[in-house]
């Protein structure tokens, strides 16, 4: 436990700089990671296991559109799968958001066909299945908030054990439009998770609260026959 809290500190000095970057403002409703409340909410935070391996992996999305690329990256990092060649970096091995792509997600969805519009809830579940995980989708109108808080904050505690969540920003107050990022942890006490946005350009992460991130998922994404964005539970296979 010591040697967690000591790494826990460590992570939260690096992440510090990032509270200087061109940021948008946050709205009152969320609360910044690097602030003083955000980091006490981390300490003290019930399910956080899923924080450590991806603040190791923490990554900024390449284009405007890679927002669940760079998802996929970090938690296929985090959870340290098979990684394909990278030349560059030869003879280690690593998932970019350039070598994520093979034949298989090429049938699924193309690259460029992301690099134009992104990915939907239920083509991120068919995408994180071509690599050996479990990935079960939710759409939130499928279901609750009290059944997302429990999954979710039970797949924060294990490891490797992993959140997506699919959510439309104007309903948390931030620009603009619908976003992927993973979850890192949950705080029971405020009943707030943190969301690590890739979007670093734009937002730092954030906690926000549960009811609220549930009521942003819980909106309707025209891309994907008008279905409700939610969330995807991501496991690694035994």
């Amino acid at each position: 436990m010591i040697a967690k809290l000591l790494r826990l500190f460590v992570l939260l000095f690096v992440f510090m700089p990032a509270a200087h970057a061109d940021t948008l403002p946050l709205p009152a409703n969320l609360t910044a990671f690097s602030s003083p409340e955000g980091e006490a909410l981390l300490i003290g935070a019930e399910s956080r296991e899923a924080y450590f391996t991806l603040a190791d992996n923490y990554l900024t999305q390449k284009t405007q559109t890679f927002c669940g690329v760079a998802s996929m990256v970090m938690v296929f990092n985090a959870m340290q799968l098979p990684a394909p060649d990278v030349p560059e970096y030869t003879p280690y091995r690593t998932f970019t958001q350039d070598n994520v792509f093979n034949a298989s997600t090429e049938a699924i969805l193309p690259q460029e066909t992301i690099l134009k519009q992104g990915i939907t809830l239920d083509q991120m579940g068919a995408l994180l299945a071509v690599q050996p995980v479990d990935a079960v989708v939710r759409h939130a109108s499928d279901g609750s908030l009290d059944a997302f808080r429990t999954e979710a904050s039970a797949y924060l505690a294990q490891s490797d054990h992993f959140v997506l969540i699919n959510y439309f920003r104007n309903a948390l107050g931030q620009q603009k439009g619908g976003h992927f990022s993973p979850l890192a942890a949950y705080d029971k006490d405020s009943d707030r998770f943190l969301i690590l946005d890739v979007a670093r350009y734009k937002y730092p992460p954030v906690w926000v609260k549960a009811d609220e991130l549930f009521a942003a998922m819980n909106t309707t994404d025209s891309d994907n026959d008008n279905k409700s964005r939610g969330y995807v539970l991501i496991a690694r296979k035994p």
